[in-house]
């Protein structure tokens, strides 16, 4: 392979790929007996690989946590059939990756066409990279004895260039040059965090810019996979706080104690994201304590009563939605980020399960018929809210 070509693939990895550390590339060859589009494609993996391989490889899951990036799709068609390539960008180790990728010509439709995948190789992109680097380097100290330029003089210019030619601004806010483009990005405090996880390799990242979360930050994670990495102090429980009661947020991660994200080296920044944790596990550590939540889901109870509505609260304690009662088991099936719900009706079993399994704390209704508690769900009646002397001054029980 020559530098050509290695320096090609190593930007094919990059601008494809949304995942911070790919570790392999899947290419695979797809025939349909018909005309299909990429989102038919896109459709027969997902859909033709559930429940194939358990939870742990499921393709939607992956996709979500990260660990497989987009799937990419190229087609041609030519006499009534389709023909084309997949790529699939993966984080897992080989054998998970090599799993996936049989999995793939399982699919034996795409639409409503019959069809056949077929895995060409698995590309190890850190083969690649290193093949690139070794030649990059080659013509690096080819041109470095030619110029003879100060060691020192290359060290500086290569900072500067890191500090300024990779950061962006994404609507005034600064920001690496993928954090629109990618599945998944990461939320820091300051223009310092941006840089310095750039400097890490890490180019989906955005920051706040101040103690206030801007409205495009709300924006932005709508439709992603959210990460925030606020530093180890009071300033980053607030920045934090108030992320949890705007925005949608997945997972948190966090320096060592006395750390901020912009001092932490490369090896300390990958360690920290790879730790991060789930919100429904940290959420404990930064919410209202404990009397004030139940005191906040019995005042929305009351309200609720004899209304036959519900509201879903997030993280921050923030109403999210308020919907008819009949849609409580639907917009909790659809929603993210959901801490609470009460609602002016029964807690069935059903209800708690679905609860459980969405990582929602608290589910609070008139009565409950529930026989099996979930063990993370706690399950609050106005009975309950009486034995806790909750109320008893604004609630007419």
């Amino acid at each position: 392979m020559n530098e050509k070509q290695n320096s090609a693939e190593v930007r094919e990895v990059k601008e494809e790929s949304l995942i911070p550390t790919v570790k392999y590339m899947i290419y695979a060859s797809l025939e349909a007996n018909g005309v299909v589009d990429r989102p038919d494609v896109v459709g027969a993996v997902f859909g033709q690989t559930e429940g194939l391989l358990g939870d742990e490889l499921d393709l939607r899951e992956l996709l979500k946590t990260g660990r497989i990036g987009r799937i990419k799709v190229d087609l041609q068609t030519e006499g009534g059939k389709t023909k084309g390539t997949i790529m699939i960008p993966s984080s897992l180790d080989r054998y998970e990756t090599a799993i996936i990728a049989a999995a793939l010509e399982t699919i034996e439709r795409i639409g409503p066409c019959e069809a056949k995948i077929k895995v060409e190789k698995i590309q190890d992109v850190r083969d690649t990279k290193r093949k690139y680097i070794l030649d990059r380097a080659k013509e690096i100290l080819k041109k470095l004895e030619e110029e003879l330029p100060e060691a020192q003089e290359i060290t500086e210019h290569v900072k500067d260039t890191i500090k300024t030619g990779e950061i962006v601004e994404y609507r005034g806010l600064p920001a690496g040059p993928e954090v629109e483009t990618s599945d998944a990005i990461i939320i820091v405090e300051g223009r310092a965090d941006v840089l310095n996880l750039l400097r890490a390799g890490i180019r989906n990242v955005i920051a706040v810019n101040g103690t206030s979360v801007p409205p495009e930050i709300v924006e932005l994670t709508k439709n992603k996979t959210v990460t925030a990495f606020v530093d180890s102090d009071r300033g980053g429980d607030l920045i934090l706080r108030e992320l949890l009661q705007v925005a949608r947020v997945d997972y948190v991660a966090r320096p060592p104690p006395g750390r901020s994200v912009e001092e932490l080296t490369r090896k300390e920044i990958i360690k920290a994201l790879k730790d991060k944790k789930p919100v429904s596990a940290i959420i404990h550590k930064i919410l209202p304590p404990k009397k004030d939540i139940l005191q906040k889901l019995m005042d929305t109870m009351n309200r609720l009563r004899g209304t036959l509505q519900g509201v879903l609260f997030n993280y921050g304690l923030e109403p999210i939605k308020e919907v008819p009662v009949a849609n409580i088991k639907e917009e909790i099936k659809n929603s993210s980020g959901v801490m609470a719900v009460v609602f002016d009706g029964i807690i069935t079993q059903e209800m708690t399960d679905l609860a459980a399994a969405k990582g929602i704390k608290h589910i609070v209704g008139l009565t409950s018929t529930v026989s099996k508690p979930p063990a993370n769900v706690e399950i609050l009646t106005l009975e309950d809210f009486k034995k806790q002397g909750l109320g008893k001054d604004r609630a007419p029980w």
